[in-house]
């Protein structure tokens, strides 16, 4: 071999293990509210960074919240804040950065040939939900849709097996609206549902049962609904007023969250909001890792992260709207950015692309 030869194969042999060190691969898992956006977000960013490769597993917000836990994932996806319990198992919250990427809401579709246009209040969908209301003509639901030809069509509750976020942000909600919901089902990312219901895994699940199954209920995530062309209900607010699902209505039930958050935890709920156009069942998702991210055991995959979660925070969220969900006010943003900021590896923090 000639010197200019070895010259150049040993040129072609670093380059090669340069691109091999800078190929970064980042695993998060979690909540399937969020997801359309997530995915979003990852191929955008991809284009932007083709070095960085990032996969987002929508398997529910308890799976999000084992993964992180157990540190199978890189970053975890949970539409509910973790817990005190899930705080103990990762040694308390200062070590931890929760952070919400984006508001959205849970709505009621629903299948009723015929029907496109349906009222709900909390209450009465508490007593769907408890079986005491059983058909769709039943006299509360027609008191709150009197210009509507209701069938005499039994009703089929479907809710979501998995422990799931959108689980809590719905029970909670209820449990908000009706005293015997709350005695009897109470809250939380897995509850027992009345027999009788349907269960379906993942907003996934529950939306193709509903789809399939005439007088069928479900709660699911407001893009869920809009992209497999779901109708769903309008829903009358805490202050009376009928709201229907929208980017703009989830994001004035989180206008006012700024003032309550602080820190590295930055937890919020966003459900029965006063105000005369906020939408009632809304909530942040929100996006799990460890304060100091030595667990990724490569500084590179450290700082991959970070960036990643500092741009799909800022940049992502001029996306939100178009997918029906809501950005981060400014107010939100500059937490969640303070948030980041604290994010270290091995003890010293992270220099951020700005």
């Amino acid at each position: 071999m000639t010197k200019l030869a070895t010259v150049l194969a040993a040129i072609g042999m670093l380059v090669l293990g340069l691109t091999a060190r800078a190929d970064v691969r980042l695993q998060g898992g979690g909540a399937s509210f969020p997801k359309p956006i997530y995915e979003r977000w990852v191929s955008e960013y991809q284009k932007l960074h083709p070095d960085v490769k990032i996969d987002y597993g929508a398997i529910g917000s308890g799976g999000g919240i084992k993964g992180i836990t157990d540190k199978t994932f890189d970053f975890a996806g949970s539409d509910a804040p973790m817990t005190r319990k899930e705080f103990e198992k990762v040694g308390g919250p200062a070590g931890m950065v929760e952070i919400p990427t984006v508001g959205g809401a849970v709505v009621m579709a629903f299948n009723l040939p015929g029907v496109t246009e349906l009222n709900l209040d909390g209450n009465t969908i508490a007593e769907i939900y408890l079986q005491q209301i059983k058909n769709w003509n039943d006299p509360k639901i027609a008191a709150l849709n009197p210009t509507v030809k209701l069938p005499d069509q039994g009703i089929t509750t479907v809710h979501r097996t998995d422990g799931s976020g959108t689980n809590s942000i719905f029970t909670n909600y209820l449990c908000t609206q009706n005293q015997v919901f709350n005695n009897k089902i109470g809250s939380g990312k897995s509850v027992e549902w009345p027999k009788g219901s349907v269960g379906g895994a993942q907003n996934q699940g529950v939306t193709q049962i509903v789809q399939t199954t005439r007088g069928a209920i479900g709660y699911i995530e407001l893009a869920y609904a809009i992209q497999n062309k779901l109708t769903f209900a309008t829903v009358k607010n805490k202050d009376g007023r009928l709201v229907k699902a929208t980017a703009e209505s989830v994001a004035l039930a989180g206008e006012a969250a700024a003032a309550g958050m602080h820190g590295n935890i930055l937890a919020a709920n966003i459900w029965d909001q006063a105000g005369p156009n906020a939408y009632p069942i809304s909530s942040f998702t929100y996006v799990i890792v460890y304060k100091d991210l030595g667990y990724l055991k490569d500084p590179a995959k450290a700082k991959a992260l970070a960036e990643f979660l500092r741009w799909a925070t800022t940049d992502g969220e001029k996306m939100a709207a178009s997918m029906d969900y809501a950005p981060l006010s400014p107010a939100v943003q500059q937490k969640v950015a303070a948030a980041l900021n604290e994010l270290t590896w091995e003890g010293k923090k992270i220099a951020l692309v700005k």
